[in-house]
């Protein structure tokens, strides 16, 4: 624990003055636990710190907030009912941005972690799409290569569906290649994502057909996350480098692995493509540049596309539209990425009028309270002969 505090803090401030209540942390011991969710399905936070001037809560929708200290030295809060959902959270202790000690649900990211409220559905209520249930289970398998491209050691993440059988020769899968965003890693669909949980379920309700979901880690060059947010904004063309490079490594590196060691179907129509934020920027490069090997696409929240839509994407027109079965996209109304993602589908729909576009403005923001309802929905539409 108290490294996952000291790594927070590094990636958050480094080389800066850390107040030593924020240090305390790291010694506290772990007996608080995960916040508490109350019977009306408010959540209670509570962090030990007690040489802490102040202490405030950062989470997905609930307004900025300062904890109250007790005698005991035990900061509390308690929100207001919460609708059943996984929220992001972080807390500022003495000014400095942590996760909370005590809870073990982590969402993981190469710049900034975060920790997760999740508020289950009532007992009398349906469960959510990425809530378990006693759904037959898929499996997850992670492998490891060493990409030519840009010459780093990556990985990606395989989910095969229950009932996958590795022996059986007649079974052809079709395969969804799912990307992630920008500062994620090849982990993030499965583990804040709970894309494996949500397959589940929809195959379990025959609302999906059984797929394999290929989860690589999603750039073109590291070089992109070393930069960071403002390193990147200040190296021209370091962006359009990861975007492109991309490219040969899911084709030429991870499809032909894939597909070698499952049973996948290799026909395009059996090929998938979808993404979000950075993922669906790629996923857009990607399909509508290689018509020729995925039939489906889908494109959340999209963040990093291009300004020249015509030089990007110069195969895409009425023709090559008639061939792609499902053109999905889909972004959150509070979203700064919104006019972005307006403007992208406005000029597919300039380019080809009778494509299969389709595209839905949700509530919320660019979180993954969105993106795991856009799989949910993306998912069944797939694979429809």
């Amino acid at each position: 624990m108290a490294n996952r505090i000291m790594n927070t803090i590094k990636r958050t401030l480094p080389m800066v003055f850390i107040p030593a209540a924020v240090l305390a942390l790291a010694s506290q011991p772990d007996t608080l636990g995960a916040p508490e969710i109350n019977p009306d399905s408010s959540a209670t936070f509570r962090l030990r710190a007690p040489d802490a001037r102040t202490v405030e809560l950062r989470c997905e929708g609930i307004p900025y907030t300062a904890l109250a200290k007790g005698d005991d030295g035990v900061w509390t809060f308690t929100t207001a009912p919460l609708a059943p959902d996984i929220y992001a959270y972080s807390l500022l202790v003495d000014g400095v941005r942590v996760t909370d000690p005590a809870n073990p649900h982590l969402k993981y990211n190469l710049i900034n972690n975060s920790s997760e409220l999740i508020v289950p559905s009532p007992a009398d209520a349906p469960p959510k799409a990425w809530e378990r249930t006693d759904a037959p289970r898929g499996a997850l398998h992670r492998h490891s290569f060493k990409t030519k491209v840009s010459g780093d050691d990556r990985d990606f993440i395989v989910y095969t569906p229950p009932g996958y059988d590795p022996a059986d020769a007649s079974a052809r899968y079709p395969v969804l290649y799912l990307l992630h965003g920008y500062s994620d890693d090849a982990t993030a669909w499965t583990t804040a994502g709970r894309a494996d949980i949500i397959l589940d379920n929809l195959i379990a309700a025959g609302k999906a057909r059984p797929m394999i979901v290929v989860m690589p880690l999603g750039y073109g060059t590291m070089e992109v996350v070393r930069a960071g947010w403002q390193g990147m904004r200040a190296k021209p063309g370091l962006w359009e480098q990861n975007i492109r490079d991309f490219t040969p490594i899911l084709l030429d590196e991870v499809l032909p692995r894939v597909e070698a060691a499952y049973r996948v179907s290799p026909a395009r129509e059996d090929r998938a493509i979808a993404g979000l934020s950075m993922g669906g920027a790629e996923s857009l490069n990607i399909g509508l540049n290689h018509i020729d090997k995925f039939a489906w696409i889908g494109a959340f929240s999209s963040g990093g596309l291009p300004g020249d839509l015509d030089a990007a994407y110069p195969h895409f027109n009425d023709t090559t539209a008639k061939q792609i079965r499902l053109l999905w996209l889909a972004c959150g109304n509070t979203d700064q990425l919104l006019t972005a993602n307006d403007q992208a589908v406005s000029w597919l729909k300039d380019k080809a009028p009778d494509a299969p576009l389709y595209y839905v403005v949700t509530d919320l923001g660019h979180t993954f309270r969105n993106w795991r309802r856009y799989l949910a929905e993306f998912a069944p539409m797939l694979f429809n002969k």
